[in-house]
């Protein structure tokens, strides 16, 4: 059964692990072997107030991870997600879009109704986002969506 857990400092390891696989690989192909650099990136994320950070599980199997945090805005209190991803060997069989729908609902019973991103238009997760319902900030690469 899939479903979405809150992440805390317990999950670091396998937030770590999952990140660097991903993000090292195509399309992003960033270098991520700097231990602590990626250590304090991810510290930078989750170590702060308001941070939510939302992980995907097949059964027991850890396979997404949004992290993020919750932002109080004259629209009303979002959440602002700086990193999603799920892992490689997951990606295209529909767990980004199940992933989104899962955030929706937890952020719902949160009473939050709105979700800001950013992304870089020639990456494929431009066009996902778009199919999620993601409206496109013309002035940015940004992505906001209300539920």
């Amino acid at each position: 059964m899939t479903h979405v857990n809150k992440l805390d400092e317990t999950n670091y390891a396998d937030i770590k692990a999952l990140f660097r696989s991903v993000f090292m690989a195509p399309p992003w192909n960033d270098d991520w072997s700097d231990d602590a650099q990626l250590d304090n990136y991810l510290k930078d994320l989750i170590e702060v107030r308001g941070s939510l950070v939302l992980g995907l599980y097949e059964d027991e199997k850890f396979i997404g991870v949004s992290i993020g945090k919750i932002k109080h805005w004259c629209r009303g209190t979002e959440y602002f997600i700086e990193e999603l991803c799920i892992s490689n060997e997951e990606q295209h069989k529909g767990y980004g879009q199940m992933f989104f729908g899962l955030i929706e609902e937890y952020l719902s019973n949160m009473n939050i109704n709105q979700i800001f991103l950013m992304t870089d238009r020639h990456m494929p997760a431009y066009v996902f986002y778009k199919k999620q319902g993601f409206k496109e900030l013309t002035e940015l690469a940004s992505f906001f969506k209300e539920f």
